[in-house]
Protein backbone atom coordinates (compact mmCIF):
# COMPACT_ATOMS: atom_id res chain seq x y z
CA UNK A 1 0.00 0.00 0.00
CA UNK A 2 0.80 3.27 -1.16
CA UNK A 3 -0.58 6.83 0.01
CA UNK A 4 -0.57 10.14 -0.86
CA UNK A 5 -1.83 13.61 0.24
CA UNK A 6 -4.07 15.50 -2.99
CA UNK A 7 -4.55 19.20 -2.57
CA UNK A 8 -7.76 19.87 -4.31
CA UNK A 9 -7.91 23.35 -3.55
CA UNK A 10 -7.53 26.14 -1.14
CA UNK A 11 -10.89 28.51 0.39
CA UNK A 12 -12.01 30.81 3.19
CA UNK A 13 -14.65 30.54 5.51
CA UNK A 14 -15.98 32.67 8.73
CA UNK A 15 -13.95 32.26 11.42
CA UNK A 16 -16.46 32.90 13.73
CA UNK A 17 -18.90 30.13 12.16
CA UNK A 18 -15.60 28.09 12.07
CA UNK A 19 -15.16 27.88 15.91
CA UNK A 20 -19.35 29.04 17.06
CA UNK A 21 -19.42 29.90 20.91
CA UNK A 22 -15.38 30.46 20.77
CA UNK A 23 -14.63 33.85 21.12
CA UNK A 24 -12.28 35.61 18.21
CA UNK A 25 -9.73 36.70 20.71
CA UNK A 26 -8.92 32.81 21.74
CA UNK A 27 -9.27 31.01 18.23
CA UNK A 28 -7.03 34.28 16.01
CA UNK A 29 -4.13 32.46 18.11
CA UNK A 30 -4.55 29.36 16.10
CA UNK A 31 -6.60 30.30 13.10
CA UNK A 32 -5.78 34.12 12.23
CA UNK A 33 -8.20 35.94 10.57
CA UNK A 34 -8.15 38.34 7.73
CA UNK A 35 -9.46 41.99 7.39
CA UNK A 36 -13.22 40.15 6.53
CA UNK A 37 -13.02 37.69 9.35
CA UNK A 38 -12.33 34.53 7.01
CA UNK A 39 -9.95 31.93 7.84
CA UNK A 40 -7.53 29.82 5.72
CA UNK A 41 -9.39 26.33 4.77
CA UNK A 42 -7.66 24.03 2.93
CA UNK A 43 -9.43 20.54 0.99
CA UNK A 44 -7.38 18.38 1.49
CA UNK A 45 -7.57 14.80 -0.02
CA UNK A 46 -6.01 11.10 0.68
CA UNK A 47 -5.16 8.91 -1.96
CA UNK A 48 -4.59 5.22 -1.73
CA UNK A 49 -2.92 2.74 -3.41
CA UNK A 50 -3.53 -0.59 -2.79
CA UNK A 51 -3.09 -3.46 -5.22
CA UNK A 52 -5.38 -2.64 -8.12
CA UNK A 53 -7.08 -0.72 -6.55
CA UNK A 54 -6.71 3.21 -6.52
CA UNK A 55 -9.50 4.73 -3.73
CA UNK A 56 -9.52 8.74 -3.29
CA UNK A 57 -10.76 10.03 -0.09
CA UNK A 58 -13.42 13.04 -0.67
CA UNK A 59 -13.09 15.18 -3.91
CA UNK A 60 -13.08 19.17 -2.32
CA UNK A 61 -15.14 21.77 -4.21
CA UNK A 62 -15.18 20.93 -7.84
CA UNK A 63 -15.28 23.32 -10.09
CA UNK A 64 -18.61 23.66 -11.59
CA UNK A 65 -20.52 25.69 -9.66
CA UNK A 66 -20.83 29.67 -10.83
CA UNK A 67 -18.40 32.81 -10.16
CA UNK A 68 -21.28 33.87 -7.30
CA UNK A 69 -21.05 30.62 -5.44
CA UNK A 70 -17.16 30.56 -5.33
CA UNK A 71 -17.14 34.20 -4.47
CA UNK A 72 -18.59 33.49 -1.35
CA UNK A 73 -15.40 31.37 -0.26
CA UNK A 74 -12.32 33.77 -1.16
CA UNK A 75 -10.78 30.72 -3.60
CA UNK A 76 -6.70 31.31 -3.21
CA UNK A 77 -3.65 29.16 -4.19
CA UNK A 78 -2.83 26.97 -7.33
CA UNK A 79 -3.66 23.70 -6.15
CA UNK A 80 -5.99 21.40 -8.19
CA UNK A 81 -7.30 17.76 -8.25
CA UNK A 82 -5.93 17.02 -11.66
CA UNK A 83 -1.83 18.48 -10.89
CA UNK A 84 -1.97 16.74 -7.47
CA UNK A 85 -2.70 13.33 -8.71
CA UNK A 86 -0.55 14.05 -11.71
CA UNK A 87 2.43 15.09 -9.04
CA UNK A 88 2.22 11.44 -8.41
CA UNK A 89 1.85 9.75 -11.87
CA UNK A 90 -2.26 9.22 -11.48
CA UNK A 91 -4.97 10.57 -13.82
CA UNK A 92 -9.16 11.03 -12.73
CA UNK A 93 -9.46 7.77 -15.18
CA UNK A 94 -7.36 6.14 -12.96
CA UNK A 95 -9.41 6.27 -9.89
CA UNK A 96 -11.30 2.86 -8.67
CA UNK A 97 -13.05 4.06 -5.68
CA UNK A 98 -14.08 7.42 -4.45
CA UNK A 99 -14.62 7.31 -0.32
CA UNK A 100 -17.14 10.61 0.32
CA UNK A 101 -16.52 11.24 4.18
CA UNK A 102 -20.50 12.95 4.16
CA UNK A 103 -21.84 15.02 0.97
CA UNK A 104 -21.24 18.80 2.13
CA UNK A 105 -20.29 20.52 -0.89
CA UNK A 106 -16.88 21.35 -0.33
CA UNK A 107 -16.05 17.31 0.32
CA UNK A 108 -18.04 16.10 -2.58
CA UNK A 109 -18.51 19.04 -4.94
CA UNK A 110 -15.33 17.38 -7.04
CA UNK A 111 -17.12 14.07 -7.80
CA UNK A 112 -19.33 15.53 -10.38
CA UNK A 113 -18.52 17.71 -12.93
CA UNK A 114 -20.43 19.30 -16.13
CA UNK A 115 -20.79 16.90 -19.25
CA UNK A 116 -19.01 17.83 -22.47
CA UNK A 117 -21.90 20.26 -23.64
CA UNK A 118 -22.97 21.98 -20.16
CA UNK A 119 -26.88 20.53 -20.78
CA UNK A 120 -26.13 18.43 -17.55
CA UNK A 121 -23.98 16.75 -15.13
CA UNK A 122 -21.56 13.40 -15.02
CA UNK A 123 -19.44 11.46 -12.39
CA UNK A 124 -16.29 13.33 -12.14
CA UNK A 125 -14.25 9.85 -12.08
CA UNK A 126 -15.64 7.86 -14.92
CA UNK A 127 -14.46 4.68 -13.59
CA UNK A 128 -15.03 4.83 -9.79
CA UNK A 129 -17.87 3.76 -7.80
CA UNK A 130 -18.79 6.29 -5.37
CA UNK A 131 -18.68 5.60 -1.50
CA UNK A 132 -21.57 6.79 0.79
CA UNK A 133 -24.00 5.34 3.49
CA UNK A 134 -27.99 4.71 3.41
CA UNK A 135 -28.13 6.34 6.51
CA UNK A 136 -26.14 9.61 4.97
CA UNK A 137 -27.30 9.33 1.78
CA UNK A 138 -31.20 9.52 3.06
CA UNK A 139 -30.10 12.36 5.01
CA UNK A 140 -28.39 14.62 2.55
CA UNK A 141 -31.14 14.45 -0.17
CA UNK A 142 -33.61 15.19 1.80
CA UNK A 143 -32.06 17.90 3.59
CA UNK A 144 -32.95 19.68 7.34
CA UNK A 145 -33.62 23.66 6.61
CA UNK A 146 -30.01 24.16 8.86
CA UNK A 147 -27.80 21.85 6.17
CA UNK A 148 -29.98 22.54 2.75
CA UNK A 149 -27.23 25.24 1.38
CA UNK A 150 -24.30 22.33 2.05
CA UNK A 151 -25.80 19.05 0.42
CA UNK A 152 -26.69 20.83 -3.40
CA UNK A 153 -28.29 18.21 -5.46
CA UNK A 154 -26.08 18.61 -8.95
CA UNK A 155 -22.90 17.46 -6.26
CA UNK A 156 -25.14 13.82 -5.15
CA UNK A 157 -28.08 13.09 -7.45
CA UNK A 158 -25.53 12.45 -10.51
CA UNK A 159 -23.93 10.07 -8.83
CA UNK A 160 -27.14 7.55 -8.26
CA UNK A 161 -28.10 8.69 -12.11
CA UNK A 162 -24.70 6.90 -13.05
CA UNK A 163 -25.16 3.59 -11.24
CA UNK A 164 -21.86 4.72 -9.78
CA UNK A 165 -23.27 4.81 -6.54
CA UNK A 166 -22.35 2.45 -3.44
CA UNK A 167 -23.39 2.27 0.14
CA UNK A 168 -21.41 0.86 3.02
CA UNK A 169 -23.16 -0.94 5.65
CA UNK A 170 -23.94 1.40 9.23
CA UNK A 171 -22.65 -0.82 11.78
CA UNK A 172 -24.98 -0.27 15.35
CA UNK A 173 -21.53 0.12 17.44
CA UNK A 174 -20.56 2.90 14.93
CA UNK A 175 -17.14 1.23 13.80
CA UNK A 176 -16.78 -0.52 10.74
CA UNK A 177 -13.68 -3.02 11.24
CA UNK A 178 -12.01 -4.52 7.79
CA UNK A 179 -14.56 -1.89 5.39
CA UNK A 180 -14.76 -2.55 2.00
CA UNK A 181 -11.77 -0.49 1.04
CA UNK A 182 -9.69 -2.07 3.33
CA UNK A 183 -9.89 0.13 5.85
CA UNK A 184 -11.54 0.53 9.53
CA UNK A 185 -14.83 3.48 9.36
CA UNK A 186 -16.00 5.16 12.84
CA UNK A 187 -19.49 6.76 12.41
CA UNK A 188 -20.20 9.83 13.78
CA UNK A 189 -23.14 12.01 14.07
CA UNK A 190 -22.13 15.26 15.42
CA UNK A 191 -21.77 17.77 12.45
CA UNK A 192 -24.33 15.88 9.92
CA UNK A 193 -25.65 12.21 10.78
CA UNK A 194 -23.36 9.36 9.56
CA UNK A 195 -19.99 11.29 8.42
CA UNK A 196 -17.57 8.65 7.89
CA UNK A 197 -13.64 8.94 9.47
CA UNK A 198 -11.44 6.64 7.77
CA UNK A 199 -8.45 4.98 10.27
CA UNK A 200 -5.81 3.22 7.87
CA UNK A 201 -2.97 1.41 9.21
CA UNK A 202 0.15 2.53 7.22
CA UNK A 203 3.46 1.53 7.66
CA UNK A 204 3.56 0.68 11.14
CA UNK A 205 1.09 3.74 12.25
CA UNK A 206 -2.67 4.50 12.66
CA UNK A 207 -3.73 7.77 10.23
CA UNK A 208 -7.19 8.83 10.94
CA UNK A 209 -8.51 11.35 8.13
CA UNK A 210 -10.12 13.48 10.74
CA UNK A 211 -13.18 15.23 7.71
CA UNK A 212 -15.15 17.73 10.15
CA UNK A 213 -14.92 15.96 13.27
CA UNK A 214 -11.43 17.73 13.88
CA UNK A 215 -11.06 20.61 11.27
CA UNK A 216 -8.17 21.77 12.29
CA UNK A 217 -5.14 21.66 15.32
CA UNK A 218 -7.04 24.80 16.39
CA UNK A 219 -9.77 22.46 17.06
CA UNK A 220 -8.61 20.59 19.22
CA UNK A 221 -9.53 21.96 22.58
CA UNK A 222 -13.19 20.15 23.34
CA UNK A 223 -15.66 23.03 23.30
CA UNK A 224 -14.26 24.26 20.58
CA UNK A 225 -17.08 22.70 18.52
CA UNK A 226 -17.84 24.27 14.61
CA UNK A 227 -21.38 26.19 14.05
CA UNK A 228 -21.68 24.51 11.24
CA UNK A 229 -22.59 21.11 13.46
CA UNK A 230 -25.90 20.01 13.94
CA UNK A 231 -25.62 18.16 16.66
CA UNK A 232 -22.99 20.08 18.83
CA UNK A 233 -23.58 18.68 22.18
CA UNK A 234 -23.03 15.13 20.61
CA UNK A 235 -19.89 16.43 19.04
CA UNK A 236 -18.57 17.46 22.60
CA UNK A 237 -18.71 13.58 23.56
CA UNK A 238 -18.05 12.23 20.23
CA UNK A 239 -14.74 14.40 20.33
CA UNK A 240 -13.87 13.42 23.96
CA UNK A 241 -14.32 9.77 23.26
CA UNK A 242 -12.25 10.18 20.25
CA UNK A 243 -9.50 12.82 21.45
CA UNK A 244 -8.69 9.94 23.88
CA UNK A 245 -9.05 6.99 22.11
CA UNK A 246 -6.29 8.89 19.58
CA UNK A 247 -3.84 9.77 22.50
CA UNK A 248 -4.05 6.16 24.24
CA UNK A 249 -3.63 4.61 20.64
CA UNK A 250 -0.31 6.98 19.16
CA UNK A 251 -3.03 7.82 16.27
CA UNK A 252 -1.76 10.53 13.69
CA UNK A 253 -4.54 12.52 12.58
CA UNK A 254 -4.26 13.98 9.07
CA UNK A 255 -6.64 17.05 8.80
CA UNK A 256 -8.99 17.81 5.95
CA UNK A 257 -8.81 21.60 6.13
CA UNK A 258 -5.81 22.72 7.97
CA UNK A 259 -4.21 24.34 5.68
CA UNK A 260 -1.29 24.92 7.67
CA UNK A 261 -0.94 21.83 9.56
CA UNK A 262 -1.02 18.22 7.40
CA UNK A 263 -1.04 15.84 10.31
CA UNK A 264 -0.49 16.19 14.35
CA UNK A 265 0.04 13.62 16.94
CA UNK A 266 -2.23 14.46 20.41
CA UNK A 267 -1.11 14.08 24.38
CA UNK A 268 -2.64 14.13 27.31
CA UNK A 269 -2.80 17.12 29.67
CA UNK A 270 -4.15 18.10 32.68
CA UNK A 271 -6.23 20.29 30.91
CA UNK A 272 -7.16 17.04 28.24
CA UNK A 273 -5.71 16.41 25.42
CA UNK A 274 -3.97 18.83 23.39
CA UNK A 275 -1.58 19.13 20.36
CA UNK A 276 1.93 17.51 20.45
CA UNK A 277 3.69 17.32 17.30
CA UNK A 278 2.89 18.55 13.89
CA UNK A 279 4.18 16.59 10.89
CA UNK A 280 4.19 16.74 7.21
CA UNK A 281 3.22 14.21 5.32
CA UNK A 282 6.86 13.77 3.55
CA UNK A 283 8.22 14.18 7.00
CA UNK A 284 6.36 11.42 8.39
CA UNK A 285 5.90 8.59 5.65
CA UNK A 286 9.12 9.58 3.02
Amino acid sequence: MEIYPIETGNFKLDGGAMFGVVPKSIWNRTNPADKNNMIDIAARSLLIEDGDRLILIDTGLGNKQSDKFFGYYYLWGDDNIDDSLKKHGFHRDDITDVFMTHLHFDHCGGSVQWNKDRTGYEPAFKNARFWTNKDHWEWATKPNAREKASFLKENILPLEESGQLEFLPVPDSGFLKDSELGFDILYVNGHTDKQMIPHIKYKGKTLVFMADLLPTVGHIPLPFVMGYDTRPLLTLEEKKLFLNTAVNNDYYLLFEHDAHNEICTLQSTEKGPRLNQTFTFNELFN
